[in-house]
């Protein structure tokens, strides 16, 4: 122990004053005498490691003085945190210590479905584990299962209280019992922990209202329009057809508080110490529970600063780094996952890729690959593609990607203008044709989406719609057309191919059984504004018996779908950590990119986003390190006289030996 005093003497002389391990065991150290001495131990340990780390973000957010006394609140925290921990997640707290990129592995995948619309209650969604199982889940990420404020509510976002479960699902302990369920099958849970806002029915918002100027200091929040005019030159409309500017009149405050999002969701204001100490409790809390994975909704948001667009901030990744800090003292097996739908340039900073690397958040949203798939789909072209993902920063070798085809919310065409005029085109005339197409209105379109929040300024139009809908399956499952069906199921099982070989797979729920997009949110007054809600539909579970009648389109997807993610789960080089490289390829319809891991060994994929067949040379693979008897272990493409066949809408994973498709991996957990 003496060691650890001298090297953390020496850190607090290198970061300035501020408390060491000793100072802090000294301090907080009784609130772990119910744990076990090497338990203790252990704590203390991951504290010497994280606290260098923790003190330095602190010091740059707040300075130093106030920067020491709130690291001695947040180990408190954090003491109390672990303290809390039952046995078995201390026990999953050890064992992801020993494999703390567990997450990278291939066979995590991922499943993401409203809590709700799957259960319809949290004890009902344990009798679908089976289900789950199928496909091969072992990442679940339920959504909207926090207290929110009656409807609207942001589709789940704005919570009331951090600590309880929408009332219609269930209790706490409905959650906790499922988390320990699912962890007996080796599926982790995953849930969103909303970062930049509360409800304004939130105790604290409460409690603001009621002049207390504790809570008050909780939000931002101003006399007059001074200020909010200020900010408003530079600030961007998030939803500008349902909720134009940032900021909302509130009589009780008397003030104008900040609402990025609605009218009843208030940005908490992080410049309070108070507020970062109160989100760490909350996450332990959430943590202990049996939650795996923090989803951190709109992190991007969470600092602001005058003249800015008051995202991307450097201090929103000085306030995730600290949190990482001290969950990864009290809590390490928790995840952090950044929901941050950013520039392309901007997604890596959210996993620790800066000028110095710092550990961020562990996984995040590869919001451009997904955006660029459907430019794809769309222009039966994949050099925008590829060199949209061959100008992004390289991936930190210790973190990894959670890719989706669809999520919950809509599709924002974040297409950067100098990808595009990289390829000769213009980034704006493209964002308004992927708009159109998928809405359904450009001549050719085989989509039946809708358009969301088009702001007639900025000319930015989103698009919402299922899976299945954009892909062209529900337009011709309605008409009755069997080639037009074909043609879709290729383009979704495509577009899952793709996301399939960069990072953790979501499925998003009923794409497994290309369920449509669901227009009864019109009739409802509370969401018929809002057109996300036609890819939030309840789960069709008599569409979804269909997958076991032989040629039904259910059965056709899921097949295809599980096939796919289960020969990803048993190919070593699907696993993240490894150097993805972005190869060209004389035909301009298919992606080419080589995976490289230093112990898993190596990877081509090919995807060809035309309806027609394409042909490749072979020397592709050796340009992904690998000689002429690679095999495609989907066994779609086909090696012949110097070429590699793919056919139309096809996708390719060539590994340097045929048995990767069989290799175990190491049980889950």
């Amino acid at each position: 122990m003496k060691a650890l005093s001298v090297l953390h003497s020496v850190e607090r002389v290198q970061s300035g004053a501020g408390p060491t391990v000793d100072d802090l065991r000294a301090a907080h150290g009784p609130m772990l005498a119910g744990l076990s001495d090497s338990d203790q131990h252990r704590f203390w340990k991951r504290l010497g490691v994280w606290l260098p780390r923790a003190a330095t973000s602190l010091d740059a957010l707040y300075g130093a003085e106030a920067a020491a006394q709130l690291l001695s609140r947040l180990v408190e925290v954090a003491a109390r945190g672990a303290a809390s921990r039952k046995a078995e997640l201390r026990l999953l707290d050890a064992s992801r210590e020993i494999e703390p990129d567990w997450f990278q592995r291939p066979d995590v995948i991922g499943y993401v479905a409203y809590a709700k619309q799957f259960g319809p209650q949290l004890r009902d969604i344990g009798t679908r584990i089976d289900y789950l199982g199928e496909l091969g889940v072992t990442y679940l990420h339920l959504m909207n299962v926090l207290r929110t404020r009656p409807s609207p509510n942001d589709g789940g976002f704005a919570v009331s209280d951090y600590r309880s479960v929408q009332q219609d699902l269930g209790a706490m302990d409905d959650l906790e019992a499922l988390a320990d369920r699912l962890r007996a099958q080796g599926i982790s849970l995953c849930i969103d922990f909303v970062m930049n806002h509360t409800a304004e029915e939130h105790e604290w918002a409460q409690k603001a209202r009621a002049g207390d100027e504790h809570f008050r200091d909780y939000y931002l929040v101003y006399p007059d329009r001074t200020v909010p005019d200020a900010f408003e030159k530079t600030l961007p409309e998030v939803f500008p057809e349902i909720a134009p500017g940032n900021f909302t009149w509130d009589p009780a405050l008397n003030g104008w508080v900040w609402t990025t999002f609605n009218t009843y969701q208030w940005d908490l204001n992080y410049r309070n110490p108070d507020v970062v100490v109160e989100m760490l409790e909350v996450m332990l809390y959430l943590a202990n529970v049996g939650i795996d994975v923090l989803r951190l909704d709109a992190v991007a948001f969470t600092w602001k600063r005058l003249g800015t667009n008051c995202q991307n901030q450097p201090e929103a990744h000085l306030i995730v780094q600290v949190l990482r800090a001290l969950m990864a003292v009290a809590a390490p097996a928790v995840v952090l996952k950044a929901e941050a739908i950013v520039g392309p340039r901007e997604l890596t900073t959210y996993l620790g890729s800066h000028e110095r690397q710092r550990p961020e958040c562990q996984i995040a949203y590869h919001n451009q690959l997904m955006v660029m798939v459907w430019s794809a789909l769309a222009s039966k072209d994949a050099v925008l593609l590829s060199e949209a993902m061959r100008r992004l920063p390289p991936t930190p070798s210790t973190a990894g990607w959670v890719t989706y085809v669809r999520c919950h919310d809509d599709i924002g065409w974040a297409v950067d203008d100098s990808d595009a005029e990289a390829t000769g085109i213009s980034g704006a005339a493209h964002r308004a044709f992927l708009a159109q197409w998928y809405r359904g209105d450009f001549p050719g379109s085989f989509s039946s989406g809708r358009s969301f929040s088009v702001n007639e300024e900025t000319g930015d139009e989103r698009t919402c719609g299922m899976t299945a809908s954009l892909c062209g399956i529900s337009h011709a499952e309605l008409t009755g057309d069997s080639a037009a069906i074909d043609v879709g199921m290729r383009r979704l099982l495509l577009a899952y191919g793709v996301m399939a070989a960069f990072g953790i797979p979501l499925v998003y729920m009923g794409d497994e059984v290309a369920m449509g997009s669901d227009d009864s949110y019109l009739s409802d007054p509370t969401r018929a504004d809002d057109s996300r809600w036609m890819h939030r539909p309840v789960m069709d579970w008599d569409r979804v018996e269909r997958r076991r009648v032989a040629a039904t389109i259910e059965q056709r997807v899921f097949a295809g779908l599980t096939r796919l993610l289960s020969i990803r789960s048993r190919t070593p080089p699907m696993r993240q950590g490894g150097v993805t490289t972005i190869l060209r390829v004389d035909a301009a319809a298919v992606f080419a990119f080589a995976r490289a891991h230093p112990e898993h060994g190596r990877l081509l994929g090919l995807a060809n986003f035309s309806e027609t067949a394409a042909v490749v040379r072979d020397d592709v693979l050796g340009a992904a390190g690998m000689g002429v008897d690679a095999v495609d272990v989907l066994g779609d493409a086909a090696v012949l006289d110097g070429q590699i066949m793919l056919g139309p809408l096809t996708v390719a994973w060539f590994t340097n030996d045929a048995t990767d498709r069989v290799v175990p991996l190491p049980p889950r957990g």
